[in-house]
């Protein structure tokens, strides 16, 4: 069975009657004709298929239904009343805010320039970027506190709705002096997986990418397991062995010699970089525009 959404009114009225211990009083406090306020108490009850109030001489009190009825009608009448809040800012000072969140590559390397092309679309959107590893970034959507998200890892959660907005190329970097810069024809997958390798944390989409993309190769021990792009850059180019990053983030680094790229021989390494968000399926407003304006074509 399909219900609609509450009525609001309707919630502040049993809350003020719980608070004020009788339907008039409640009605005097939000300016309403008491039987108009009756009318939407019996409409509530009709609704929940459960007495709320129990009526006496001297007023109302709620049922053990009608308080609990009653602490969610609060916590949704405290949310209306943040969004008029937000919605009255918004219209003063002509501001929209937005929060999304973004795994590292993405967030480095990509979302800069989405976000400025959002801002010349729609100048009055203030964008919360949290920069978080894939997992976490899945979780804070699936959770509601973000309403988008951007991933590296092909893992897609089922519980969300998703959008590949491009593809990115992982790359074998090593320090400029590793053996394996004296090898023209480049590296095996097996080679690299038998190796211990920088890597990221686990929840990192760099790292779960390239362990799918192993198909089943057993991987050695990591050298070092670090929580960013920057810090494996860094331990790789001092010689802590080779890593597997996205070329979006090594790309200066292969440009000034800092880092050398080894070839492999035998695989290529895409993986998808993926919006995701839930509730409804169609995305719309300020998400709907940063998602198309990173799936246009470079």
């Amino acid at each position: 069975m399909a219900y609609g959404l509450p009525n609001l009114q309707a919630l502040a009225l049993f809350v003020a009657v719980v608070d004020e211990g009788s339907l008039g009083a409640a009605a005097r406090k939000l300016g309403m004709y008491q039987p108009n306020a009756s009318r939407m108490i019996a409409q509530l009850e009709a609704e929940a298929n459960v007495p709320l109030l129990e009526r006496h001489p001297r007023g109302s009190r709620p049922t053990s239904a009608g308080l609990i009825f009653a602490a969610h009608a609060r916590t949704l009448l405290d949310s209306a009343q943040e969004f008029t809040d937000w919605l009255q800012h918004a219209r003063e000072h002509g501001v929209i805010d937005f929060h999304l969140g973004a795994s590292m590559t993405i967030a480095e390397n990509l979302l800069p320039a989405w976000l400025a092309g959002l801002r010349r679309i729609e100048p009055r959107v203030r964008v919360d970027v949290q920069v978080l590893n894939s997992t976490q970034v899945i979780e804070g959507v699936g959770e509601g506190r973000l309403p988008l998200g951007f991933i590296e890892t092909p893992h897609l959660p089922r519980a969300l709705h998703t959008q590949v907005v491009r593809h990115d190329e992982l790359a074998v970097v090593v320090a400029p002096h590793h053996p394996w810069t004296a090898r023209p024809g480049g590296v095996t997958l097996r080679e690299v997986a038998a190796t211990p390798l920088v890597v990221r944390e686990d929840g990192s989409g760099t790292r779960d990418a390239f362990e799918e993309l192993l198909d089943g190769l057993p991987l050695a021990e990591p050298a070092q397991v670090l929580s960013s792009n920057a810090a494996v850059r860094v331990a790789v180019a001092a010689g802590a062995g080779p890593a597997v990053l996205s070329l979006l983030a090594v790309r200066s680094q292969l440009t000034t010699g800092e880092l050398h790229r080894v070839p492999l021989r035998d695989a290529h390494l895409r993986r998808p970089l993926t919006a995701v968000w839930r509730g409804r399926r169609q995305l719309r407003g300020t998400a709907a525009q940063l998602v198309g304006i990173a799936n246009r074509p470079r």
